[in-house]
């Protein structure tokens, strides 16, 4: 192996090789089983959150990509106190992403699918969404249902009838008793849905219990020290806007997390019905995972298996 094939299986591994020259398929799979997926991450997360996953998904010989969205990972902007470390300032300071909106990104996604598209005859990318990255596929779905051969809401809001996932964050269902004392200020004044990623040892304690319980704290910590402090707020109140016509054309499947303190089972499932309720003709899949809300950190084997599944 020269050092060019050394860096591109580093690469591939974390996500970050270029479009078009990802992983070639596996000999122990038919060319035709080889599928493109594009992971896109949830609030605060970012590409590299989804490493595990790449590689396993990766190994069974399908090209994988993750993105970084408008705001997150290395398209983030820090608030200045929360790099001084300044408490009082960080619950006031306005986000430096407040501008960043749905339309952004779902923008972001619809120009990623472009250039994953397949030649004649080739399956089309399969569109995976995690949390509030559900929000965002959506609205990819309703502006270019043409270039998504499936779209996968892991534990995703799917905000069909009430528009907004901050809609749905208000109703009984979405309540677990959980990550109730972890957001910092006022989001209408921040212009951002604001955590602390660098806050002491109760205040990650009680981040890994909402979000990663299945993950022990020494391996929660390198998913908790990547995160965003900042989500933009109009990728939570912003609406959607779908239509049978478009989003409610293409395949859906919805993969639950049956032990999730974040999005509630019960809010999952309501999703689920109302979508279904949309467009009964196309109603989602529907597979479950025992696992928290990031089954990307405690079952990325198990999360690529139910996606290689998919068809």
């Amino acid at each position: 192996m020269n050092r060019r094939d050394v860096m591109k299986t580093a690469l591939v591994g974390s996500g970050l090789l270029s479009m078009q020259g990802a992983l070639a398929a596996s000999p122990a799979r038919g060319k035709s089983s080889r599928r493109t997926f594009l992971l896109v991450h949830g609030a605060w997360h970012n590409a590299l959150h989804w490493t595990r996953v790449t590689e396993a998904l990766s190994g069974r010989g399908h090209q994988v990509v993750a993105i970084d969205l408008p705001g997150h990972g290395l398209n983030a902007r820090f608030p200045s106190a929360y790099v001084s470390g300044d408490a009082a300032g960080f619950a006031q300071e306005r986000s430096p992403q407040a501008d960043v909106t749905l339309e952004d990104c779902a923008a972001s996604v619809v120009a990623a699918l472009q250039k994953l598209q397949p030649g004649a005859g080739g399956a089309k990318p399969v569109l995976v969404g995690h949390s509030a990255g559900g929000t965002v596929i959506t609205r990819a779905g309703e502006l270019a249902p043409q270039l998504i051969g499936r779209l996968v809401y892991l534990s995703a809001y799917c905000p069909v009838r009430m528009g907004s996932a901050s809609g749905y964050g208000a109703l009984t269902e979405a309540r677990t008793g959980y990550g109730e004392t972890l957001f910092v200020g006022d989001p209408g004044k921040l212009g951002a849905v604001r955590i602390n990623p660098r806050g002491g040892p109760e205040y990650l304690e009680a981040l890994r219990a909402a979000y990663y319980q299945d993950v022990p704290m020494a391996d929660f910590l390198p998913f908790a020290l990547s995160l965003t402090p900042d989500l933009p707020l109009s990728l939570w109140t912003s609406k959607v806007g779908v239509t049978k016509a478009r989003w409610g054309r293409i395949p859906r499947s919805y993969i639950r997390c049956a032990q999730d303190r974040a999005l509630a089972p019960a809010l999952q499932n309501l999703m689920i019905r109302e979508a279904n309720a949309f467009t009964p003709g196309n109603a989602f899949t529907v597979e479950s995972l025992e696992a928290s809300h990031s089954p990307f950190a405690s079952q990325p084997e198990k999360l690529a298996t139910l996606l290689d599944g998919l068809r």
